[in-house]
């Protein structure tokens, strides 16, 4: 697995490295389209580094005048400032811990950032030139501290430290000083979280919370960048679990521990599934040519066995023709994901007719098991618990709305967002 940034210095791993976790942005079925390269991948490990690079609060200085800001900024140390007024700002200065490991996250390509992240659009592709299409990503989106020493918890604190190790909240910033005295505060569209219960053999979805800068739980905003923080949720924790998610507005990652890892599927498990299911030469009712899924690294592109299914019914076929309405009408409701709606020969069901994709990203899988059900409408094909988890768990979307989606390739799913596959054996 990749080890974290950056250039041959002391961020690369020892031999046998401890292994915090990985975060994995749900939509890319296993890589980014354009292929993972450095930092810009579609997951990414966290490893305990040579050196610890985490840092705590310390010093606290309320500032009167901008000479004054200078000079606690010029030493150069972390720091997150939060401006009250023009003529006030509190400034937190952060010192070196030996005993965490710091990862940040973003859509910046800046040095400070680990983990270079874009936006999800639905359908597995990364979002359009952001020219056009505004990224709603923060540069400095968020920051995982990671202790150093057994359990090795995990943490996701909103922000992180720019190229001047600062952390800046504006006069227009949602931020409050808390009972204790401690500053602390929002960034524009949020960084939220849910912590699955029991993930992943019986995992039962969490609420949605928001994350602080200097890692509270709060409930949500009323709309994604509303001015007023939600209510403090007592007793919560940012600490990351096996199976968290973590929307960053425009992408959404999924947190598994080293030790969850250990216990996933994986690549050489789905590829023995997929040889599996190949080996009971499953039969197109129609053409009667057996059909096949292609291996995982080729399976973005259409060949000529490709598996297709009716997804009204779950009927199994190869590519064909037959059924095709005449009136070329389309399946309402399916938006950018709509398709030529089509009748099923075998039980006259009318709906989408769509091929079959292996899910291959290992991480999403909640079981080992055989895969059984494909997604609606996108036919990314899982395991049945998988595909019931995911079709159970909404994400994100928009600013105050949420609605499960694949996790292989970030389609919104229907309702509901599944169907059970069903396979024609040989004939003979």
């Amino acid at each position: 697995m990749n080890s974290p940034k950056k250039d041959g210095d002391d961020d690369v791993p020892v031999k046998d490295p401890v292994k915090y976790g990985e975060l994995v942005i749900l939509g890319y079925n296993g890589s980014l389209p354009s292929g993972d390269r450095g930092r810009r991948k579609s997951r990414f490990a966290l490893y305990r580094r040579a050196k610890a690079n985490g840092v705590k609060p310390s010093a606290v200085h309320i500032l009167n005048t901008p000479q004054d800001s200078k000079a606690v900024h010029s030493r150069g140390q972390h720091s997150i400032s939060f401006t009250l007024s023009r003529n006030q700002t509190v400034v937190v200065e952060y010192c070196h811990d030996n005993n965490t490991d710091m990862f940040q996250i973003g859509r910046s390509t800046e040095s400070p950032i680990d983990f270079v992240v874009t936006d999800t659009s639905g359908g597995g592709k990364e979002a359009e030139d952001p020219s056009i299409a505004p990224s709603t990503i923060s540069r400095f989106a968020c920051r995982v501290v990671c202790e150093r020493n057994p359990p090795y918890t995990a943490r996701i604190y909103a922000a992180g430290f720019d190229s001047s190790k600062n952390i800046f909240l504006g006069e227009k910033a949602t931020k409050w000083k808390n009972p204790d005295g401690h500053m602390d505060g929002l960034t524009t569209n949020g960084v939220l979280v849910m912590h699955p219960e029991g993930f992943p053999e019986d995992p039962k979805q969490g609420l949605w919370r928001e994350i602080s800068v200097c890692g509270d739980v709060y409930a949500l905003r009323e709309t994604r960048s509303g001015p007023s923080r939600g209510k403090l949720a007592e007793g919560e924790s940012s600490a990351l679990r096996d199976g968290s998610l973590v929307d960053l507005c425009g992408a959404t990652l999924l947190w598994r521990t080293g030790e969850g890892l250990m216990r996933a599927p994986t690549l050489r498990h789905l590829e023995a599934l997929r040889q599996e299911l190949n080996a009971s030469r499953p039969q197109c009712p129609v053409g009667l040519s057996t059909l096949a899924f292609p291996s995982l690294p080729r399976s973005h592109s259409l060949e000529e066995r490709q598996p297709w299914v009716y997804l009204a019914c779950g009927h199994v076929h190869g590519r064909h023709d037959w059924g095709q309405r005449s009136e070329g009408e389309e399946d309402p409701g399916e938006g950018e994901s709509s398709t030529v709606r089509r009748e099923c020969p075998l039980c006259r069901s009318v709906g989408p007719y769509v091929p079959l994709w292996l899910g291959c990203e290992p991480a999403v899988y909640v079981d080992a098991g055989a895969p059984t059900h494909g997604f609606v409408p996108c036919g990314h094909v899982c395991s049945e618990r998988t595909a019931r988890y995911w079709a159970e768990t909404p994400l994100p979307h928009g600013t105050h709305a949420f609605r499960p989606v694949c996790p292989f390739c970030s389609t919104a799913l229907s309702s509901p967002g599944w169907t059970r596959l069903i396979f024609q054996g040989p004939i003979d």
